[in-house]
């Protein structure tokens, strides 16, 4: 198959395939040595993609929108409902590893190398335009965070502008990946709350067998659907994890292992999730205009339930998903933008040598931190459209997934099974008939009732 290559005049002056050969090597040698110290640290230096990807799902955005849709709509129909939400999301970012794998190249270069420059620049603009939108969100939850410590919301900007930028322009992929899972372990936050101001947990239970919906399927709820759907599944993941795979090395043999990495993503970004609903479901639904509650009136309202530490963790753990995901974001958009532009395109280059690469992220970290501060923006509402968003953007970038993984010729043996394509069928259709219903909701408001 035909790929674009890089021009002389782009090529990197420094290769980033040198050192990612060493990390390929000690991985090796760590797998040909025997014990139970060995076994561990080699599991250790395989992880990363999968793990990051999903507790980044859990961004800023997501927290925000898990609050808003426990307060709004309790308990009854999202806990099982995201409960189904993880195997899609697992079905969805396993096939990136097995893309990025198998073909060492990142999502959009096989994109625009097989299907051309317009898919290829259609799927860009898409992936750079949800992720531009999806960084506001971030902001939004950072300010609102930090602010809760005191920190005003142009200090919060500047200072989440300065540690994403440290973070992506001063480490090579390897140790920005382990600073990366470091401050994704914060995510985990939400766990502890929960438990420490315990909800019922009998009508936690009862929450699986009664999954009914208060006030009925209303535009509303339709669109609180879709944005439930957007944090669990959005195309700047695809683009993310392919990359990660690629910039970190792994190699077909590689393949299992990233799986588990996924799937244990999978199960973190759950449980977190579940945990947010909860605490929305448990203090804020039913209190009045809970529906309307910005996420500083929530905080406000943790606060006044549980006490000034709920609403302080609650604000770090706010604070640590906007920050993990804005690290995500920026260097996905890099990557695609290097990828798909024939720029250099790893973490590993230093950023005198491949400002190109570095300078898409940068801006658009700088661009969404710029919005976020413009007066009497209606950001509650933002949120909740930027996810919605994500959703209508996904069945695209699906079927451009779906046409690689079926494709011999880039994925020889690996391609997908049967289960597999109808399961990602599925779930496309699923996103589709999600769009619609809201559509048809919006056109026709008083049927659903």
């Amino acid at each position: 198959m035909a790929f674009r290559a890089l021009s002389p005049a782009s090529a990197p002056v420094v290769s980033d395939e040198e050192i990612r050969a060493r990390d390929q090597a000690r991985i090796a040698a760590l797998r040909s040595q025997r014990g139970i110290w060995q076994r561990i640290l080699l599991a250790l230096a395989l992880v990363g993609p999968g793990i990051l990807v999903m507790v980044a799902d859990n961004d800023a955005g997501g927290v925000m929108t898990y609050a808003e849709t426990g307060a709004t709509y309790g308990l009854h129909f999202y806990l099982p409902f995201l409960v189904l939400l993880a195997p899609v999301a697992y079905i969805v970012q396993e096939m990136t590893v097995r893309l990025g794998a198998v073909t060492r190249r990142g999502h959009a270069e096989l994109i625009w190398g097989r299907y051309g420059p317009f898919w290829g620049a259609f799927s860009l603009v898409d992936l750079v335009i949800a992720n531009g939108l999806t960084l506001v969100t971030e902001f939004i939850g950072i300010t609102v965070g930090l602010g809760v410590f005191g920190v005003p919301p142009v200090w919060a900007a500047v200072l989440a502008v300065a540690v994403v930028a440290g973070v992506l322009l001063g480490l090579r992929y390897y140790t920005w990946e382990r600073v990366a899972l470091i401050i994704a372990a914060g995510n985990l936050v939400f766990v502890p709350l929960v438990l420490f101001a315990p909800p019922h947990w009998d009508a936690v239970v009862r929450a699986f067998g009664d999954w009914s919906v208060p006030g009925g399927l209303t535009p509303a709820f339709w669109f609180v659907v879709l944005a439930n759907l957007g944090t669990t599944v959005a195309p700047w993941m695809l683009f993310f994890q392919q990359s990660s795979v690629v910039d970190k090395g792994l190699t077909v043999r590689d393949i299992r292992a990233g799986q588990i990495d996924t799937a244990v993503g999978v199960g973190v970004m759950l449980m977190v999730a579940l945990a947010i609903v909860v605490l929305g479901a448990t203090w804020i639904y039913g209190t009045p205009g809970a529906a309307s509650l910005t996420i500083g009136q929530m905080l406000e309202t943790l606060g006044a339930r549980i006490g000034p530490w709920g609403e302080r963790l609650f604000a770090a753990g706010l604070v640590e998903a906007g920050l993990i995901a804005a690290i995500a974001i920026t260097a996905s958009t890099s990557w695609a933008m290097g990828e798909a532009l024939g720029w250099p395109k790893s973490l590993n280059l230093p950023p005198r040598v491949a400002w190109r690469f570095y300078l898409p992220g940068l801006l658009s970290a700088v661009l969404a931190a710029a919005v976020v501060l413009i007066p009497d923006a209606p950001l509650g509402f933002l949120n909740l459209t930027v996810q919605v968003v994500a959703t209508i953007f996904m069945p695209a970038a699906m079927l451009f997934l779906l046409l690689l993984l079926n494709d011999r010729e880039v994925m020889g043996e690996h391609v997908n099974r049967r289960w597999q394509n109808w399961a990602a069928g599925l779930i496309v259709a699923g996103l589709v008939a999600a769009n619609g219903l809201y559509g048809w909701s919006i056109v026709f408001p008083h049927g659903w009732h």
